[in-house]
């Protein structure tokens, strides 16, 4: 498959890093030739320095044979119009990331009118994630990936969790039944558990549960989400004004610092239910000045990673229970992983995530029974979720997964099963039958395309 990446900043050249590792035919194309040369030296794909929106660019990149392009620049005009250059040419499919809220709003619109198959969207979606977080601890993150069904959960086991100590099979039976572990990170190490793995303190876990019954599981778990009547949000950018609009019947108590007056100003016009504060200068600085012994949860969305870096660890220290930071590169996200400070979000992430969903779904085919739906990447990207839809070519439709017949790949687990609108865990009298939602996780290493694929 042959695949063309207009931009290479944080999202694009992160996105080129798992292409390349999976072996696809890929052309980048940015107008700073340090960057071309850069990505081109440590990855085996093709480089064209120029502008994306350039039709001769384009075909120095082979858009006229294409199978898909993907504008990842900062500029939403100029991605916009690399895609309908693209297509143009004979590029088959084209996805572009959308910053400015006009556009966003536009989107419909704007897939016809420049013949766009796909947008990603990261700061409303970046914003939706904070909005699900908001009251819990750094140790817990809600991922919203799968829909009104499915919720998945990043967990850090800590010395005072219920799951220490225990096999899986005694989690099913004495805690709840109601989840499936489907990955643990152990020293930068993955394992697809079975039902005789032992959880230890400081594992990373992915987990799989119902979202009608997040609350119930979360105390089963052990996990508080903590009051959250006194919400402080440092920057007051575009992810910051979604986030506020969600907020806006909640009743809460909403304080925002920008250094930006300009900024200050739309905010106070747009939002007067939320106390606005200029913070000249650094606004670390300002928050030192200001008591912020009653704030329940820290936000930082400033436009830099090392200021919300230091605005996360500021809240470490003032003991707010509930931190999301906004931060964009894998290496800072990975840091702050390791030390389970707070909740992070990062725009890059998210795009580089929906980006390869794009790819696997042209990949697979819409028309092919069994390809994959939606899909995620977990345990810092060496496991997969996935979603399938079973058909009539499932070879084990209607098998019971005690029998000897119903065998999976190593690192392979079927996490949950959607039928009629309801989530099923699996157990050994459950079956796969036609029409159901199957949610599958494994490691990256089998390349599952296909819910066959999954059997042995």
């Amino acid at each position: 498959m042959k695949i063309i990446i207009v931009g290479l900043g944080d999202a694009g050249s992160t996105l080129v890093k798992h292409l390349a590792e999976e072996k696809y035919d890929v052309t980048v194309i940015d107008s700073n030739k340090v960057l071309v040369d850069r990505i081109t030296d440590n990855y085996n794909v093709n480089g064209v320095v120029g502008s994306g929106a350039s039709k001769d660019t384009l075909m120095k990149a082979g858009a006229d044979t294409a199978d898909a392009i993907i504008a990842l620049t900062h500029i939403d005009e100029i991605n916009l119009l690399s895609c309908m250059q693209a297509k143009s040419l004979g590029t088959r499919r084209a996805a572009a990331r959308i910053l400015m809220p006009d556009f966003v709003g536009e989107a419909e619109r704007l897939k016809t009118e420049y013949s766009i198959d796909y947008f990603v969207k990261p700061k409303l979606d970046i914003a939706e994630e904070i909005y699900r977080n908001i009251g819990l601890s750094g140790f817990i993150k809600l991922e919203g990936f799968f829909g009104n069904e499915v919720q998945m959960i990043d967990l850090s086991v800590n010395e005072n969790s219920p799951l220490a100590g225990r096999k899986l099979m005694e989690v099913k039976h004495d805690i709840t039944d109601d989840i499936t572990i489907c990955s643990v990170m152990r020293d930068d190490k993955l394992y697809v558990p079975d039902g005789s793995f032992e959880i230890q303190v400081n594992d990373s876990l992915g987990v799989v549960t119902d979202k009608a019954k997040i609350t119930e599981t979360l105390e089963k778990l052990g996990i508080e989400q903590h009051c959250c009547k006194n919400i402080v949000i440092v920057g007051g950018g575009i992810t910051t004004e979604y986030l506020l609009a969600m907020l806006k019947n909640d009743r809460k108590k909403i304080t925002v610092y920008d250094n930006n007056i300009d900024r200050c100003r739309n905010l106070m016009e747009k939002y007067p239910y939320v106390d606005v504060s200029y913070a000249e200068g650094d606004v670390t600085e300002v928050l030192e000045e200001e008591s912020l012994e009653k704030t329940d949860v820290l936000i930082s969305l400033a436009d830099s990673d090392v200021t919300n870096l230091v605005v996360s660890m500021f809240g470490w220290a003032q003991d707010i229970k509930s931190v999301i930071t906004r931060v964009d590169k894998t290496s800072h996200v990975k840091l702050l992983h390791k030390v389970n400070m707070d909740i992070t979000v990062s725009p890059t992430e998210l795009s580089v995530l929906k980006m390869l969903r794009f790819v696997r779904n042209y990949e697979i085919g819409d028309e092919q029974e069994n390809g994959v739906g939606k899909f995620y990447k977990i345990a810092y990207g060496l496991a997969e979720v996935m979603e399938f839809t079973a058909t009539d070519g499932f070879a084990r439709l209607n098998v019971e997964f005690k029998e000897n017949s119903f065998k999976l790949k190593k690192d392979v687990i079927v996490a949950a099963i959607i039928r009629d609108s309801k989530l099923i865990i699996p157990t050994g009298t459950t079956q796969i039958l036609k029409g159901d939602t199957v949610i599958v996780a494994t490691s990256k290493k089998n390349h599952i395309r296909n819910l066959n694929e999954i059997l042995v």
